[in-house]
């Protein structure tokens, strides 16, 4: 008995998810309707377009809703995939969006295999993943309530009249002894200075975590490996290993410069080839922490204290890779300063070549894990 596949494109939102199904061949998808955004909703839809002689391949946008229902489909034996939105085609002249609409495009893509799937991460590599992404917003709150109580300060023309730097410790000497005659200025103060007591206790709480998570998650390993490199501290290398979760899907550590957005954009025709910006597509996240561990090659290669003590217990083969990368880069790093490359433009060299040796390393420590279990 020969099975046909069904291609299903569900529309997710808060509340519903629109359904349309496209038969193998060349007809025109059908819109089947909107259900619940729910597990027995779902497990119900899967009822019904199922038969024995029917296949289902379900996919979705990647988006707010994550990968819950992804689960719930597998939990059901049903094969799905998780789109990239960014990599959807789209006609230019298509002015019109609906769920419906949306619903059946990605149905008819889906059965043409235009779309692009993204890695799904397990929920325990998803759960440390948010603990360093809230990490990254508590970081991005303290620095605008920095910003607020600087400004405040600002256009009460105060300011240190020993040019301390805002955050140090004589910073906040000085900010202990300004006194204010309107109260309405005093609270303000007073508040914002609150405001950035309490982020930085809630930072403090995500990075005792963290380090927790750096010995007994899954990920335990890639952190530490990552550690290796210079410029990649704990927070660096928690972010780094839980935007990677898995190495194996990228083959090449180009694919993985890729993905980072770290590769020039280019445009190509006939005889001629431009090169611009990089593109910044793929994981920003991973890009900027590439691009901030990069300034630290400018620095002559050394072991210090602190790197060293990171390094205690790494297998040789990492430490290798980890010292390759400091010569390489920093030697790049001098000779672009010397052709007067802008050092914006330097270090984003860096960080792509950079993400080229954290591939290595990852898949260093892959092939070692293999070893291993196969001993």
């Amino acid at each position: 008995m020969s099975i046909a596949v069904k291609y299903v494109g569900l529309d997710v939102s808060k509340s519903k998810i629109a359904v349309a199904c496209a038969e193998e061949g060349r007809q025109e998808a059908r819109y089947w309707g909107a259900i619940e955004h729910s597990k027995a909703a779902v497990t119900k839809l899967v009822q019904q377009l199922s038969r024995e002689d029917v296949k289902l391949n379900i996919c979705y946008e990647a988006g707010p809703t994550g990968y819950v229902l992804y689960r719930w489909l597998l939990e059901l034996g049903v094969f799905c995939n998780v789109v990239a939105p960014s990599l959807i085609p789209k006609k230019p002249g298509d002015r019109v969006k609906t769920d419906k609409r949306d619903a059946l495009r990605l149905a008819q893509l889906y059965r043409a295999g235009e779309l692009t799937a993204v890695y799904v991460p397990t929920p325990e590599d998803e759960a440390l993943r948010d603990l360093v992404r809230a990490r990254e917003d508590a970081k991005e709150d303290l620095c605008r309530h920095m910003q607020r109580l600087g400004k405040l300060l600002l256009r009460l023309q105060l300011s240190d009249p020993k040019g301390s730097k805002s955050g140090s410790s004589k910073y906040e000497e000085w900010l202990d002894t300004l006194r204010f005659a309107n109260d309405c200025q005093r609270l303000a103060f007073q508040e914002y200075r609150q405001s950035i007591f309490e982020t930085k206790e809630r930072i403090k709480r995500y990075e005792q975590e963290m380090e927790q998570q750096a010995v007994t998650s899954t990920q335990a390993p890639l952190i530490q490996a990552f550690q290796a490199l210079r410029g990649v501290t704990l927070v660096t290398a928690a972010t780094l290993s839980t935007e990677v979760a898995s190495i194996s899907r990228f083959g090449y550590s180009t694919s993985f410069m890729s993905y980072c957005g770290l590769v020039p954009s280019e445009y190509s025709s006939g005889d001629s080839r431009w090169q611009g910006r990089i593109t910044k597509a793929g994981n920003a996240h991973l890009r900027r922490v590439l691009v901030e561990a990069a300034w630290s090659y400018r620095y002559s290669p050394a072991i210090r204290r602190k790197m060293a003590e990171r390094m205690t217990g790494l297998p040789a083969e990492i430490q290798a890779v980890a010292w390759t990368a400091q010569n390489r880069l920093h030697r790049k790093y001098k000779s672009m300063m010397y052709k007067g490359k802008h050092k914006g433009c330097i270090v984003t060299a860096i960080a792509r070549e950079l993400a080229g040796f954290v591939w290595a390393i990852a898949k260093e420590l892959e092939k070692l894990q293999q070893q291993k279990i196969a001993g």
